[in-house]
């Protein structure tokens, strides 16, 4: 498997503008463009599922590389930083669904989901308090009163949708809502 830029199929945006890059792509197995940041809301992750992820696939198909896309919740880089607190919202999982639904839209067959882990940058999807630790000048986002294990769950239900287990739609899944 190989990491590479969200720009790796054109060498622009975040890619090296170098052609030997292709050849070091050839090699690999699986390649996982790193998208973290490149896209702010679900809009713009429909946009980028339209115009990137669904070329990269296609790309991928012709050279038999498998195509891992990254998706992730939310992010905020505000306590390592600086930057603007909650930068790239949660929506309450909404624009980790888009991006799901971008994924499957664009013929993904898979997703890793960034970062399980990341409280300090609010990419984590691993159960979390909604009573969040305080500190001299350090915040951390909360779920927003959600349940603790309410991305793994989300997470969950994306892997359903890759496999075609649940419908594909735009709006955040009835099982995970409560909705009928």
């Amino acid at each position: 498997m190989l990491g590479i830029p969200s720009g790796w199929r054109e060498l622009d945006r975040d890619s090296m503008k170098e052609k030997a890059l292709h050849e070091v792509i050839q090699l690999a197995d699986v390649v996982s463009p790193w998208t973290v940041g490149r896209y702010r809301s679900p809009a713009e992750a429909k946009r980028h599922g339209e115009a990137i992820l669904q070329p990269d696939v296609v790309w991928c198909a012709e050279h038999k590389i498998d195509f891992l896309p990254v998706v992730f919740p939310g992010f905020s880089w505000s306590n390592m930083y600086g930057a603007k607190f909650d930068d790239i919202p949660r929506m309450k999982g909404a624009f980790l669904w888009s991006q799901f639904v971008a994924a499957k839209r664009a013929g993904a067959g898979m997703i890793y989901v960034a970062m399980f882990d990341e409280v300090d940058e609010g990419t984590a999807i691993f159960k979390c308090t909604n009573n969040v630790p305080v500190g001299d000048g350090v915040k951390f986002l909360s779920y927003d009163g959600l349940p603790s294990d309410y991305y793994l769950r989300l997470t969950g239900l994306g892997g359903k949708l890759l496999r075609g287990e649940l419908p594909l739609t735009d709006s955040l899944p009835p099982a995970l809502t409560g909705e009928p």
